[in-house]
This record gives C-alpha cells, sequence and structure tokens, in this order.
C-alpha cells in the first residue's frame, strides 16, 4: 500500500482524547475539526513550573535529494518509546506546499510511521503558513504604500522581500509597480518562499504573543541614504501582523498512525532557514512528556548546527541524545555512486561515504559534547551483506548502532532504538557551541565552517564584505544561519565527497534583526527554490470519492 493509502486503513483517535492523555482539557483547545487543534496559551501557565523530560533530536547524515527519512524516524522513535512503555511526544516542522507539489513530497513520515491526518497537514494543515505569507505581505504592502505617500522615512533600500509558500523561480527577482500611476515609484523586489522569511523565523522563536510583536517591529525593512536601518514599527506594522498570527502562534496537535501525541508547529526550511520547529512547541512537549523527539531538517551541518547554536542558544535546553539518521543509499552516493544505482549493492562506495558518516558523528560527539548514536533507516531491499560491513565497520569505532524499521513495522520496529536512547540519555553531556556570540561575524562564519563543515578557509564576495561592514554593530551578540547546500558538506552541491580541502564562499550576509540572527548566503544557494523538470504536482489530484491522491 501507499503511504497515503495506509494512512487511510487506520482509525484515528479523536484529538481531544489524545489532549486528554496529556492533562490537556477540551477548554484548553482550538478544534480543527476531529483531529486536529491548537494548544491554547492555559496549557503553558499551567505547565510552567513543572520539570523537564528527555530531548532526543534526529538528524542526519548528509542526504540524496530524496531525503533520508528523518521524519519516519523521529516518528517511529516516538511510537517505539511508547511501545516500551515510556511517555513520549513528538514534535516537528510543519510542511511546506513547496516540497509537496516539487520533488520532495510530504513531510508527514512514511509507511507505518506517519503523523496523521496526513492530507491535511501536508496541504492547508491549520492556515499558519497563509498567515504567516499574509503577514509578510502586508509589511510589503505597507512599505510600499508608505513610499507612494511621500516617503516620509526616507526609504532608499528596500531589503524586505515578499513571499509565496510555492516554489516559483521566476519570483526570484521582480519589478514592481508598473500600472503607470502618477505617484507610483517602481522599484525591483524580489520573492522568498514564505518557509524562508523572516516571519517564519520569528513565529518558530518567539516565547509569546507580546514577544512576537515586539520582534516583528525589529524587523529592518530597509535603510536610508545615511545607511541608517527602518524598521517595521517605524511604519506602525506590528500590531497588525500580530493580529493574523494570533492563532498561528499556537502550536497545533495532531496525533500518529499509533496514536502517540505529536505538536507541529512552524517549518522554516535547514538549508536557508534555521530548520527547526518552533521554541514554544519544544518547551510544552518538555513539559508534556518524558521523552521529547524533535528532528532538525537535512543533515547534521545545517539543521543540527542551527539548532544547537541558535534554537538551544534561545531556549537554555540542550538535547539529551542525539540520533544520526543513515542510509545505505545515501552512504553510496556519498561515496560515488550515481544516484540511479545506490541500490546496487557497492562495498567501495559504501566504504568511502562512510567518512561523511564519520564526520557528522565526530561534529555531534566531540565538538558539541553529546550523546549520539547512529540510526540505519533500513529499506526492504537493503543489501544484508552492506547492512553486516556497515555493522562491523561502526563497531570497530565504538560507535553504537541500531537498525529501525519503522516504515514497514512502525514502532515495533524501534523498539531496538527506543531502549538504547532511554540508555544513553541518562549519560552526561558536557554541551557546548560552535561559536560564542560575542565573535565578530567573521570570527562565527569562519568557525563554523572550520569546526563544522571542514572547510579550509572561507572567501568572501564584495557584497559580503560591504553588508558585512554596514551591519556588524547591529549584530552584535547574534548567532549565525547560513544557507549552504545540504548536499555536501561544503557549498558545492556537486561534491558528495570533499575528499579534497575545500573553501566556503559567502556571497551576501544580512541581518534579520526581528529573529535576531545573521544570514549568511553561500555558493548557489537561492532563498526561493524553483519546481524540478516533473514536479509532483503533475501527480496530484482529487478522485470522485472525494479522496485525493499523488500525495507521498
Amino acid at each position: 500500500m501507499s503511504d497515503i493509502e495506509i494512512a487511510r486503513s487506520i482509525k484515528l483517535d479523536k484529538i481531544v482524547d489524545v489532549a486528554n492523555r496529556l492533562d490537556i482539557d477540551e477548554e484548553d483547545l482550538l478544534l480543527y475539526g476531529k483531529y486536529k487543534a491548537k494548544i491554547g496559551d492555559s496549557v503553558y501557565d499551567r505547565l510552567k513550573n513543572k520539570k523537564n523530560g528527555k530531548l532526543i533530536l534526529v538528524t542526519a547524515i548528509n542526504p540524496t535529494p530524496l531525503g533520508e527519512g528523518k521524519t519516519t524516524m523521529s516518528i517511529a522513535i516516538a511510537d517505539g518509546l511508547r511501545q516500551i512503555g515510556k511517555k513520549s511526544i513528538l514534535t516537528l516542522r510543519e510542511p511546506s506546499l513547496g516540497p509537496v507539489f516539487g520533488i520532495k513530497g510530504g513531510a508527514t513520515g512514511g509507511g507505518y510511521s506517519q503523523v496523521a491526518p496526513m492530507e491535511d497537514i501536508n496541504l492547508h494543515f491549520t492556515g499558519d503558513m497563509h498567515a504567516i505569507t499574509s503577514a509578510n505581505n502586508l509589511l510589503s504592502a505597507m512599505i510600499d504604500n508608505h513610499i507612494y505617500f511621500g516617503n516620509e522615512l526616507g526609504i532608499d533600500r528596500v531589503i524586505h522581500k515578499r513571499c509565496v509558500d510555492l516554489n516559483d523561480r521566476q519570483l526570484r527577482s521582480v519589478e514592481t509597480g508598473l500600472s503607470g500611476e502618477k505617484k507610483i515609484v517602481p522599484r525591483m523586489d524580489g520573492f522568498d518562499i514564505s518557509v524562508a522569511s523572516e516571519v517564519m523565523a520569528i513565529l518558530c522563536l518567539a516565547e509569546n504573543e507580546e514577544d512576537l510583536e515586539r520582534r516583528l517591529g525589529n524587523i529592518i525593512i530597509g535603510f536610508n541614504k545615511d545607511n541608517e536601518p527602518i524598521c517595521a514599527r517605524d511604519l506602525k506594522a506590528e500590531g497588525a501582523m500580530t493580529v493574523l498570527l494570533k492563532d498561528a502562534i499556537k502550536p497545533n496537535l495532531v496525533q500518529t498512525l499509533e496514536h502517540t501525541p505529536a505538536i507541529i508547529h512552524g517549518g522554516p526550511f535547514a538549508n536557508i532557514a534555521h530548520g527547526c520547529n518552533s521554541i514554544r512547541a519544544t518547551r510544552l512537549a518538555l513539559k508534556l512528556a518524558d521523552y521529547t523527539v524533535t528532528e532538525a531538517g537535512f543533515g547534521a551541518d545545517l539543521g543540527a548546527e542551527k539548532f544547537l547554536d541558535i534554537k538551544c542558544d534561545r531556549m537554555g535546553v540542550h538535547p539529551d541524545a542525539v540520533v544520526l539518521v543513515a542510509t545505505l543509499k545515501a552512504l553510496k552516493y556519498h561515496g560515488g555512486l550515481e544516484k540511479e544505482r545506490v541500490f546496487e549493492e557497492n562495498f567501495e562506495c559504501l566504504k568511502k561515504g562512510l567518512d561523511n558518516l564519520y564526520h557528522h558523528y565526530n561534529n555531534l560527539k566531540n565538538n558539541y559534547g553529546l550523546n549520539v548514536i547512529v540510526a540505519i533507516n533500513r529499506y526492504e531491499n537493503d543489501s544484508t551483506n552492506e547492512i553486516k560491513y556497515l555493522e562491523d565497520a561502526l563497531k570497530k569505532r565504538d560507535i553504537p548502532l541500531s537498525l529501525v524499521e519503522g516504515w514497514a513495522k512502525g514502532g515495533k520496529g524501534a523498539i531496538d532504538i527506543a531502549n538504547k536512547l532511554v540508555a544513553i540519555t541518562e549519560n552526561k553531556v558536557n554541551f557546548r557551541r560552535a561559536y560564542d556570540n560575542n565573535m565578530s561575524i567573521k570570527e562565527k562564519i569562519e568557525s563554523v565552517a572550520k569546526k563544522v563543515y571542514g572547510a579550509r578557509c572561507v572567501k568572501y564576495a564584495e557584497d559580503a564584505n560591504k553588508h558585512i561592514a554596514m551591519i556588524e554593530n547591529l549584530a552584535k551578540g547574534m548567532p549565525i544561519c547560513i544557507a549552504k547546500t545540504q548536499y555536501s558538506l561544503s557549498d558545492d552541491e556537486k561534491n558528495l565527497l570533499c575528499a579534497e580541502e575545500f573553501d566556503i564562499t559567502v556571497r551576501d550576509v544580512y541581518i534579520k534583526n526581528g529573529a535576531g540572527f545573521v544570514v549568511v548566503i553561500t555558493g548557489k544557494i537561492m532563498t526561493m527554490p524553483g519546481l524540478p523538470k516533473i514536479p509532483a504536482a503533475e501527480n496530484i489530484k482529487i478522485l470522485k470519492d472525494g479522496n485525493i491522491t499523488g500525495i507521498f
């Protein structure tokens, strides 16, 4: 059966019943039908003094273009912990419509390890993405409206972009204001995908509604002729933006196919944004269960780095254990095997690809000081000989390993890793970040590039140097958020092996003053992705019986 058929074959619990198992009453919920709800602020107030449970972070080696099943793994582990009698909860990001209609598909897991209702979550869900898009574009409209009516603030250069939650490369650079009206001012503009917008980052990092409004007001929308920043609060935009986000800031409660509670909230991309679900969702989950399983996007050089260096810094907590996900196909892909052949048995490429796994493991274990276990997301057609080779190779290095079959068996396929995680979360953690926030922007960039990526040095384009000089004082004490390809430790998506020394090239740097971090653009990364030659949208449709097909 397909993922969507499996999801439909299982009867879900009513979301009120799922909430009751977490000691959340119906009065604490904002219901979106039978199987979805938002969690109200009253729950935070009631639980604020309760001790946190254990935090388990799921990350991965550098992926193939179709991903390595981190979400499936996260769901399987949360279900596996319940299988062994532990009170667990899952916290994930919300899917973006870009990948759903593009190449990667949805983000609700797969097989018997899914969150549900999967069609709703992958599409409009509770409307959070639309609210974020609307709040962002309201600010854009107010910027141009201010310029139209005389530009009292003296806006000379606008840096805030419009956004849409779809992959549309045509919108990367656009000219606006071409209607020919008497006072209209044409200018160059562009679109980001909504999940890369500063509004998305702010929603995920805001402590509460008051902090949300403050951060929205701090958004730098542009500069005047003296290069002085102009903020959203100068336009009096933050109040209306907050109103649009008043429900979106509330985390969403759903469930896995095995009825494990799942909080899904916020969805920044990890290759072009900070790649973690909301602070509010994770903090709440830590109060509601003994074990919280959360995921950071793409490989550990992106999602996990930003989780540890940005999110953990803001939350004041760190993971008690990290799961490093790998697949045989990804290991062989990073060992030089063409993506069309990754399911073929090939020990030479498997051996070379292990260097990618060792690099990430060493980062998490020794650079960040965390408890780490490698999880192999096992496919039905994986070679048993290659699995044995992998087990022996990791055993020689004393790297703990678990084979997980969540796709085929759900939580029962994750009992081994659940037991191992319960044990290692009791071990001491000597957590340390990759850099100190008080370093200069370049010092922080070079610390991540050399320590996390393994780069030889960092090179800066003219625009990057100019903009670093402009924002250095504004950005004091802020972490950095590096936009980089997910496919390689380097900034070149074709350099999969990284066998030779490589440099990182910084093309541009700009400040996200509301989110409170500095964005660093490297290589050929784009903040608005494009669709593939044959997008997934071509196969998505609604059937005569009302069911949707084609979402995977």
